[in-house]
C-alpha cells in the first residue's frame, strides 16, 4: 500500500479535505535502505517521521553493558517516529535498523511544523497517534513488570504474529525481556 492509501485512510476519517490532503502528501519524500542500513543511529539528532511502507524494522538501545536490547519492531504501514529526538531536537539514544530491505515515507521536521500549524486535521491525526503511542509504552511497562514472560510472548505472538516471522528469536527474547532460552523453554511449553 502506497502512503496516499495509509493517510487518506486516517486522515479522511478525521475530516481532512481533499485539497489539504494534497498538500500533505507533497510533503512526504520517499526513501529506500537495505537490509542492515540504519534508519536512525544513536547519537544523530532526528531529522524526519517515516511511514514504513514495505520491509521490516527493529528498534533497539544499547544496557550499560553494550548489550542490545529490543525496544520494538515495525512492519508496514507503521508510523516510525522518535519522539524525543524529533520534538526536542536532541540526540537520541535509540537505534532503528532495517531487518529487510525497505520503502519508507519521510516528513522533515521543517515541513511537519508547516503542515502541523496549518491543518486542524493533521493535527489530530499526529495527537491519535502520539497517544496510542503513550499508551502503548505505558502498557508495555507494566507488562514487563506484572506479567509473566510467557503471558508476555503470548501477548505478542496475538497482537503482533507477523513479528514471529521476520524477527530473530534472539531479538524476540531481547523485546520480551528474557533469555533466549527463556524463550526456547516457553515455546516449548507452549
Amino acid at each position: 500500500m502506497r502512503c496516499e492509501g495509509i493517510l487518506y485512510k486516517e486522515l479522511g476519517e478525521i475530516g481532512l479535505k481533499q485539497e489539504d490532503f494534497k498538500t500533505i502528501i507533497k510533503g512526504y519524500k520517499k526513501i529506500k535502505i537495505k537490509k542492515g542500513d540504519y534508519l536512525i543511529k544513536s547519537g544523530s539528532i532526528v531529522k524526519g517521521y517515516y511511514i514504513l511502507i514495505s520491509g521490516f524494522l527493529r528498534s533497539f538501545v544499547l544496557d550499560f553493558d553494550g548489550n542490545e536490547v529490543t525496544t520494538n519492531f515495525m512492519v508496514k504501514n507503521d508510523l516510525i517516529l522518535e519522539e524525543n529526538s524529533f520534538f526536542m531536537q536532541m540526540p537520541t539514544k535509540e537505534n532503528i535498523i532495517a531487518v529487510e530491505d525497505c520503502v519508507l515515507w519521510m516528513k522533515d521536521l521543517d515541513t511537519f511544523n508547516n503542515h502541523f500549524r496549518l491543518y486542524e486535521a493533521y493535527r489530530e491525526w499526529g495527537r491519535s497517534h502520539l497517544v496510542r503511542n503513550l499508551f502503548a509504552l505505558k502498557e508495555r511497562t507494566f507488562s514487563m513488570i506484572t506479567d509473566k514472560a510467557s503471558e508476555r510472548y503470548l501477548a505478542l505472538l496475538s497482537s503482533r504474529p507477523e513479528i514471529f516471522q521476520k524477527a530473530s528469536l534472539k531479538h524476540i527474547a531481547s523485546f520480551l525481556g528474557i533469555t533466549d532460552s527463556s524463550l526456547s523453554r516457553i515455546r516449548k511449553e507452549i
